[in-house]
């Protein structure tokens, strides 16, 4: 799991900044703070904590796969010949309904000759993520 840092930054009041000369100090006192001060004045603290990232790393389809795939949804869906289906796109944001995404996953056995599970047909929200699970489901079937 990733962790990002989310800075925090606090600023002592004037009363406080001024310090004698042999308190003047530069400190990492944990791996999470970190203060700057002067002689004359105390500088910003700056306290950091963890926060979660998701991200996904995955090998893409191929060009040839996620084309196939386009061409396949905008038949499923009828969509005009001047709408532009990507690899991006989401069938959500295309029209497409649940019975649609049924359709299409159907659509996509037929051309490719897999078998995709309901669980794995939930996960597809993009043409990408279609290819991407194409392209796994042919692999383990080669293999």
């Amino acid at each position: 799991m990733a962790h990002s840092l989310a800075a925090a930054v606090s600023f002592s009041p004037p009363a406080a900044r001024r310090r004698p000369p042999s308190q003047v100090t530069n400190a990492i006192s944990s791996r999470g703070l970190v203060s700057f001060n002067s002689q004359r004045m105390s500088f910003v603290s700056i306290r950091s904590r963890p926060s979660q990232l998701r991200f996904k790393i995955c090998c893409s389809a191929k060009k040839e796969t996620v084309d196939k795939v386009c061409k396949i949804v905008k038949t499923q869906l009828a969509l005009p010949d001047g709408t532009t289906v990507t690899g991006e796109s989401k069938f959500s944001e295309l029209g497409a309904d649940s019975l649609d995404t049924v359709e299409i996953v159907m659509g996509l056995e037929e051309e490719f000759n897999i078998t995709v599970d309901e669980t794995s047909a939930q996960d597809i929200a993009t043409v990408q993520d279609a290819a991407n699970l194409i392209e796994k489901l042919v692999l383990e079937k080669a293999a």
